[in-house]
């Protein structure tokens, strides 16, 4: 479609070298000759952001293959046992990764031989994929459990975008800049959201706060989406100076929690962008509630505490996507009840490979995410279930313990998790970053908590570290602070 409505217009790179919407339809087709030829059943690819990742997603699915984008940043055991998993992959892998796949028995090739060699491929011809076969498969990123391999079929993709963008909605000269990782959703809704949109994808292969912006500022980018870890770097990186990027009208954000220290901070840096958040799942086929500009507006200026509140929302559910909040025994609640979020809807997939469908007999789809609806219906996201607290019988967000430590000058970062306990089942302990030069204690912590919080969610103890462990995607990895909380037990 967007080739045949503007063949010549830039799909990807520079607005005067980049890669024509005609250009990446012929590069597809080349790369989909090469994987019919090579009889390959998955499309494998460990590579930064680039122009490369547009050409092997359309070339995958002109192959009638699904694409696996891996995490190039895993170890090589760690690989070879994603591919082990797989039926024939064909693996496509930025020269610096190569070796890693050394171990494998999976054919390997690099991505600029691969992407030379499609440009005189015999193209693929009738081979396209079925609305019901797999178009991608993505390792969730197993921040409490081993990875598993989310299917997202075609049909999921297609009704994400028809749902939710507008067909050629944007300007000539709207570009984004994509810098969050192939492997992650967003980086699969990224291409397609953008190239039906019409806007011409420039790529940050790594990222960094100068860069970032220095980019935004060459290229005249109007919109740009980016994950809380990437955001906190960049307002760090201000140090309470205007971003100065006067091209920038839109800044989406998402991928993992956003502490709303940083999210002030850079509205505060970034006053004439509207910002939004685009809550979603690896097994929602990426976005499916939003909170936009006029909603961060709105609450950032209000003096009523319940439209204030909504800064801190995941905002509203996107057309086609239904959401109930249950009780730990099915029930469901009204608005304003606390409890998990269950989604329904054409785009939700919630297939794993090799795993029986989580889908109950209606069609729901457990996110197992806590989180409640104000009487608006703007749902707010309170955290993980199984991250939950139960101390004393009570059930203890770690977000909130996690919000009120960052409301100390001194904190950079916090995460809270719960430790074994005999008296009390679970204890709190608060893993704390103080800002460069601050200073701050265990005791003042604590303090600073109980006077904004109930006595019972004071942390039990307080460790300072020089950072935490989060995912490239800035998840948080939970279950490393739980192992780092059982090493130091064992050497006490």
């Amino acid at each position: 479609m967007a080739a045949a409505d503007d063949p010549d217009r830039v799909a990807t790179g520079p607005l005067d070298s980049g890669m024509t919407r005609a250009e990446l339809g012929e590069a597809a087709a080349g790369i989909a000759g090469l994987v019919h030829s090579a009889g390959a059943e998955e499309l494998v690819f460990a590579g930064l952001n680039g122009p490369a990742f547009p050409v092997l997603l359309f070339g995958a699915a002109l192959a009638g293959v699904p694409l696996v984008p891996v995490n190039y940043r895993l170890s090589a055991e760690a690989l070879t046992g994603l591919l082990g998993r797989l039926g024939k992959p064909l693996v496509v892998a930025d020269e610096d990764f190569v070796d890693v796949f050394a171990g494998s028995r999976a054919e390997v090739v690099t991505t600029p031989g691969f992407l030379a060699k499609a440009r005189t491929a015999e193209p693929a011809v009738g081979l396209e994929a079925s609305e019901d076969d797999p178009a991608v498969l993505l390792f969730t990123s197993g921040t409490t459990a081993e990875p598993k391999a989310a299917v997202l079929r075609h049909r999921h993709l297609v009704n994400y975008i028809l749902q939710t963008v507008e067909f050629g909605a944007a300007a000539p000269d709207d570009a984004v800049l994509v810098s969050v990782p192939p492997y992650h959703v967003a980086g699969v809704g990224s291409v397609l959201s953008n190239l039906y949109a019409g806007r011409r994808m420039v790529h940050l292969r790594a990222f960094t706060p100068d860069g970032w912006l220095s980019l935004i500022r060459e290229e005249h980018i109007s919109s740009a989406m980016v994950v809380p870890t990437m955001l906190a770097r960049v307002v760090e990186h201000l140090d309470g100076r205007p971003a100065e990027v006067p091209s920038l009208r839109s800044l989406a954000y998402g991928g993992a929690r956003m502490p709303p220290t940083v999210l002030e901070a850079a509205l505060r840096a970034f006053p004439d962008t509207g910002f939004t958040n685009a809550y979603g799942l690896t097994e929602t086929s990426s976005t499916i509630a939003l909170l936009g500009p006029e909603d961060h507006r709105a609450a950032l200026v209000s003096e009523d505490p319940a439209v204030r509140a909504r800064l801190y929302a995941a905002g509203r559910m996107v057309p086609g996507v239904e959401a109930q909040i249950r009780f730990f025994d099915g029930t469901v609640l009204p608005p304003g009840g606390h409890g998990e979020l269950w989604v329904r809807g054409p785009q939700v997939s919630g297939e794993y490979q090799g795993s029986e469908s989580p889908l109950d007999a209606d069609g729901w789809f457990r996110t197992r995410d806590l989180a409640h609806f104000d009487d608006e219906g703007y749902l707010f996201i309170e955290g993980r279930a199984d991250d939950t607290i139960i101390r004393g019988g009570e059930n203890i967000a770690p977000a909130e313990v996690e919000d009120a430590l960052l409301r100390h000058s001194a904190v950079r970062e916090a995460a809270v998790i719960g430790l074994p306990d005999e008296e009390w089942g679970e204890r709190i302990a608060a893993f704390v970053v103080v800002h460069q030069g601050a200073d701050a204690d265990g005791e003042t912590l604590r303090a600073w908590v109980r006077s904004r919080l109930r006595g019972s969610k004071t942390p039990d103890v307080i460790v300072f570290r020089d950072e935490l462990p989060y995912t490239p995607t800035g998840k948080l990895l939970r279950r490393e602070l739980v192992r780092m909380a059982a090493a130091e037990r064992n050497e006490a």
